[in-house]
């Protein structure tokens, strides 16, 4: 045996003594608590001979290190109880799930409730989650301490536990499963809150809170060994939340060190690749942006509570989330609805205030304060500190100053007159995440829009297990264009578990082809290939007069008659068939959705109390919807339906001073100011401008110069004539300005 080889073999028998040394915890049972201490860091091994000595040592770190100290629970549920009368909820949450679901349940299908009705996977599902065994825990300190709830916890508890050790368990294979990375780490959130609330409760006793924490550490071991590698979405993010709090908070124990470094790098990873440069949440939904907030600051919090490092990216990535909520906020402090938003079904708007307030906490920035509220939302009391919540008594409030924006890398484009509360706003939906659309909308290049607090053009919240989940995350529940009976998204397949959550296989690819915002205006141009499959090319054109409203043109040619359509959520009737729709509001504010072009007819349609309408071409090879989206105040400031040819405020339709040839030309003018469709050319005086092809174009004159804009949906070319000839090359949203 040669040297070399000896010192291989020495040093491989080093590793390996070292790694039976490092036995890790078992993934397949819960400790024993007379085997915790096997798995203590070496220094507190002999330290800690008894249960009753281990127990006493994690009551004393567990008042350190986690968010609220239990010894001041029972000063705070006064506060909690006072500030959110929640008695009401907890109790009814607490019945409702004791009444389906013994102490001793099944975790794994088929089963049925205790009126033995069939439980399904979403109902399994959530209770893998434990959501409501909090209330439980809430109701056990609101009913004089009744044991019977106390002992419920604890006896369900037991059960999961019996069930992973014999194995009838729901598996990650059917979809349902109970230790699936997302379920388990709700689970632990839930029930590291249930033992900070129970662990001052004499029947709450030190082999109780051992087997709690040996269950938890049961749950860390599974989610180190099944997350190896990244994996897209919230669901992984949940989980490695939930394992970066429990590597802070049972940091003695030797395995602790692995699971941070491990949930710390998955978690940097769903930072990187999740979190947009711009500050959104990839999956482009408000409901999952605030839960991605969630997840990454109770691991941030624990950190600061124990003055561990905390990384630049970590700070700099949070905050982002919070101001691009702020970027795409309503002026009434409120959010639209985006994608796959489930707090609230049907609801048209998303109440951002608690997650601002969050912010607000975190970060002490004015602007965050504007949006927030001198409490936090309820579940997040108990993740704060005393003294952060009595900074809420007085909130630094500082209006945004953010003007129209985009958000380039989530693509969603915002149109925004200002920040007084009735202000004028619209967000154009042009983007579709590649790596994970199960949350997408077929609303590509859809809108929304509000306008005197009211959403005039909306999109409504969903609910998973609700049968008409389809068609609320389909098109005709959402401002699009369309093509015969075609709708954006295709391929509906219900996920693997059937809890009700649904997804398409197929939606349009975006292009963004051109966006710009000025005084004057804000413009925006897209095109999808949704209808390409029918031999449609299809665009869509944006324009915000700013102040004073949209126009929306819609683009569709083909070498066959189609029949073209627009979709336009709310509750519209015809005032002037079919060219003119109105909506009015509480406040007697309204909205006009008025064609300029002539269409065939308005088909209207709904469901669950919500309304659409259908705008419908005569059949043809090609159209253009030329729209106004116009929200007025006051009886006198609508769209007179009586005239042949209504003013828009001060706008004038179809007037103009310019010679202007096309083969249709619209023009909408106001002083000095001309939007012109279809224009091939104008003249007047000194001036021409020759274009190449029939375009869309601003035109501004001051005493100066003349300015053109291309509000076209493709590069346009053409001449200037102004005492000499100038050709000129002008992209989307470009302008040129030529003196007089």
């Amino acid at each position: 045996m040669t040297p070399l080889y000896k010192t291989v073999v020495f040093f491989l028998l080093l590793l390996i003594v070292g790694m039976i040394g490092q036995a890790q915890i078992p993934t397949d049972r819960v400790l024993l608590n007379t085997e915790l201490k096997n798995y203590l860091q070496e220094d507190l091994k002999t330290k800690l001979d008894s249960e009753s000595d281990l127990a006493h040592y994690f009551r004393l770190k567990f008042s350190e290190r986690f968010f609220s100290d239990w010894n001041n629970f029972s000063a705070r549920l006064e506060d909690y109880n006072a500030m959110y009368t929640p008695l009401e909820q907890h109790r009814s949450r607490a019945e409702d799930h004791m009444g389906k679901f013994s102490a001793t349940t099944k975790w794994q299908l088929p089963f049925t409730y205790s009126d033995e009705k069939e439980v399904n996977a979403y109902a399994l599902r959530h209770l893998a989650r434990q959501h409501k065994m909090v209330d439980i825990a809430f109701h056990y300190f609101n009913s004089n301490k009744d044991p019977k709830y106390l002992n419920y916890f604890l006896e369900q508890r037991n059960s999961l536990n019996e069930a992973l050790a014999n194995k009838k368990v729901e598996t990650l294979d059917s979809g349902n499963g109970i230790y699936e990375v997302f379920r388990s780490g709700y689970r632990i959130l839930n029930w590291l809150q249930i033992h900070n609330m129970f662990i001052g409760e004499e029947s709450y006793d030190d082999k109780e809170q051992l087997i709690t924490i040996a269950t938890l550490l049961q749950h860390a071991a599974d989610l180190y060994q099944n997350n190896s590698k990244f994996r897209a979405g919230n669901h992984q993010t949940r989980g490695m939340s939930a394992l970066a709090m429990l590597s802070i908070l049972f940091r003695d124990f030797k395995d602790a060190d692995l699971w941070r470094e491990r949930s710390m790098k998955r978690l940097k990873e769903h930072l990187d690749k999740e979190i947009n440069p711009d500050g959104f949440q990839f999956e482009r939904s408000v409901h999952y942006h605030i839960s991605d907030i969630e997840n990454y600051f109770y691991v941030y919090q624990l950190l600061k509570i124990s003055d561990l490092k905390i990384d630049t990216l970590w700070e700099e990535k949070l905050k982002s989330l919070f101001i691009s909520l702020i970027k795409i906020a309503y002026p009434d402090k409120t959010a639209p609805v985006l994608q796959d938003d489930t707090n609230i079904p049907w609801a048209e708007k998303n109440d951002i205030s608690g997650a601002m307030t969050l912010g607000y906490l975190l970060f002490d920035d004015p602007v965050m304060g504007y949006f927030s509220k001198d409490k936090v939302a309820s579940k997040i009391y108990w993740f704060l500190r005393k003294n952060q919540l009595e900074s809420l008594k007085d909130i630094a409030t500082q209006k945004p100053k953010f003007k129209s924006l985009a958000l380039p890398e989530t693509q969603y484009y915002v149109m925004r007159k200002g920040w007084n509360t009735k202000d004028q706003m619209m967000i154009i939906s042009a983007g579709v995440d590649t790596e994970k659309p199960d949350h997408q909308h077929g609303d590509v290049l859809g809108v929304q829009a509000i306008a005197n607090t009211q959403a005039i053009l909306p999109n409504y919240q969903v609910r998973y297990p609700l049968k008409d989940l389809e068609i609320f995350k389909n098109s005709m529940t959402k401002n699009v264009a369309l093509v015969d009976d075609e709708l954006q998204g295709k391929k509906w397949t219900s996920n693997k578990g059937g809890s009700g959550f649904g997804k398409f296989k197929s939606l349009p690819t975006p292009k963004v082809i051109g966006w710009e915002t000025n005084s004057d205006f804000d413009f925006f141009t897209g095109s999808h290939d949704g209808f390409s499959d029918l031999g449609v090319n299809y665009s869509r054109q944006v324009i915000y007069v700013k102040g004073d409203f949209w126009i929306v043109k819609d683009n569709f040619k083909a070498n066959e008659e189609h029949s073209y359509k627009q979709v336009w959520q709310g509750h519209y009737t015809q005032e002037k068939s079919p060219n003119l729709l109105r909506a009015i509001y509480d406040d007697a504010s309204g909205c006009d959705i008025y064609q300029i072009n002539t269409i065939d007819s308005v088909e209207h349609g709904g469901t669950r109390g919500k309304n659409w309408n259908v705008a419908k071409a005569a059949p043809s090879k090609n159209f253009e919807f030329i729209t106004l989206i116009y929200p007025y105040k006051g009886y006198n400031n609508r769209i007179d339906e009586e005239e042949v040819v209504p003013k828009i405020k001060k706008w004038s339709l179809h007037q103009t001073y310019y010679e202007v040839k096309g083969n249709k030309v619209t023009s909408i003018s106001k002083g000095n100011e001309w939007y012109f469709f279809n224009l091939k050319s104008l003249k007047r005086k000194d001036l021409e401008i020759t274009l190449d092809a029939e375009s869309d174009i601003f035109i501004k004159e001051n005493d100066r110069e003349t300015t053109c804009y291309n509000l076209s949906d493709k590069e346009i070319k053409g001449k200037i004539s102004r005492k000499s000839i100038q050709d000129f090359v002008l992209k989307p949203g470009a302008f040129l300005s030529f003196p007089k």
